[in-house]
């Protein structure tokens, strides 16, 4: 992987001094806290040796340790006593995947607190993503079953209806639905299974109806896909490639479709002028991309305006499906974790996420001519990206948004 962030170049010494200097700045940063993600996926099966851990107090936010040195980030699982009161925070070697145990007795704003941000955890018999389900054990399960029911009455009066009861625009809109579900996530073979692609259509479709200010608009079924898998993971066990929607009955798939269909829409709902009549919330983000690219890589800044490379050509996709096309599929969860814990102030963090993984290829797009510029963004080299690539970018995007956000001129003209 190339250096990012400069348009100068560099040796592999050089390089390598650059990542491990942006690893020790991050590290330093947060100390305290995860790095900025909220843990989406639980499935481990093997134990992991763990490094000690002991909170403070319980009104104290906890810290862990990770040793001088290492190039891991801090992503892993907790392991908590209900007896001890705490939990254990057990680094993962695999960065997106956690297993976070809930003893009974062990209040979830603890483990809650561990977390910059809170955190998705399947552990806890579904859901409680951002105000979807209550963390109140004692609540949950009642809201849960209330919601799913809900939706099913959704589906049924919205989706489960002849077209003659639809106006032309929903028929259109269902049509389109149905064209745009067999493309999502093509390279991932289980999303063409005749049951997903039925579950997407009704959580697209109901989605839709519901929110007429946007409707649908294509890329959002893009964003369901990361829900979907987080959910089957809790009934489906080994690898993705292996799984068979046999394994479920009819009322798993039901409240999977629910909960899918919840979260999709909590998600949704502080980036709605993304998916508006001419979706202003995404060309805003785009101006503010290409004026803080030229802040941080005048070099690269000025090759792309002087080649007549416009940033919407490419960066607009990249708003609109948040990038989930332009990453290897196993690392979408990663992903979608620093998204998460963002909440409301993903779309801002947004930009720095899209200026670090388009200077991850600077000194490349100098040398090249628009033509080419345009056929390598929409066809990024990162079919073999692991976990390292993607933390780099997502270290330097942390780093760039705390240097700035207390600078709210530095995008100015």
């Amino acid at each position: 992987m190339s250096s990012g962030g400069g348009g100068g170049g560099g040796s592999p010494n050089n390089s390598e001094w650059r990542f491990n200097q942006t690893l020790r700045n991050v590290q330093g940063m947060l100390k305290g806290r995860s790095f900025p993600g909220k843990v989406m996926l639980t499935r481990r099966s093997e134990p992991i040796s763990p490094p000690e851990y002991s909170p403070r107090s319980e009104n104290d936010h906890y810290e862990y340790e990770q040793n001088e040195g290492s190039q891991e980030l801090l992503f892993g699982h907790f392991d908590c006593n209900p007896n001890e009161k705490k939990c254990k925070f057990y680094q993962s070697d695999n960065l997106n995947m956690i297993n976070c145990v809930n003893y009974l007795g062990v209040a979830c704003h603890l483990i809650c607190d561990l977390t910059y941000g809170g955190f998705f955890c399947i552990e806890f018999n579904n859901s409680w993503l951002q105000g979807y389900a209550p963390p109140n054990a004692d609540r949950r399960e009642g809201v849960l079953t209330r919601k799913r029911l809900e939706y099913v009455e959704c589906v049924s009066q919205y989706y489960d209806i002849p077209d003659t009861e639809r106006s032309d625009e929903e028929i259109t809109m269902l049509r389109q639905i149905a064209v745009d579900c067999p493309r999502t996530v093509p390279d991932v073979t289980f999303f063409q299974d005749p049951q997903i692609q039925k579950s997407l259509e009704r959580i697209l479709y109901t989605w839709a109806i519901r929110h007429p200010a946007s409707g649908y608009v294509q890329g959002i079924n893009d964003l369901v896909t990361p829900f979907l898998i987080v959910f089957l993971s809790e009934h489906l066990e080994g690898n993705m490639d292996t799984w068979s929607m046999e394994n479920l009955s009819l009322q798993d798939v039901s409240n999977i479709e629910a909960d899918c269909y919840w979260c999709l829409s909590k998600f949704l709902d502080g980036m709605q002028d993304h998916y508006t009549f001419a979706q202003p919330g995404i060309q805003r983000l785009v101006f503010r991309l290409k004026e803080l690219v030229h802040r941080i890589d005048e070099p690269l800044s000025k090759h792309i305006e002087e080649q007549g490379l416009e940033f919407l050509q490419f960066a607009f996709r990249w708003f609109n499906c948040l990038l989930i096309r332009e990453v290897p599929f196993h690392l979408v969860t990663r992903l979608w974790d620093t998204y998460l814990a963002e909440g409301d102030y993903l779309p801002d963090f947004l930009v720095y996420i899209s200026a670090s993984f388009l200077l991850t290829w600077s000194e490349k797009l100098q040398k090249l001519d628009f033509q080419e510029m345009v056929m390598f963004l929409q066809h990024l080299p990162t079919r073999n990206w692991a976990h390292h690539e993607l933390e780099m970018v997502l270290s330097r995007a942390y780093m760039w948004h705390t240097m700035f956000k207390s600078s709210p001129s530095h995008l100015a003209n």
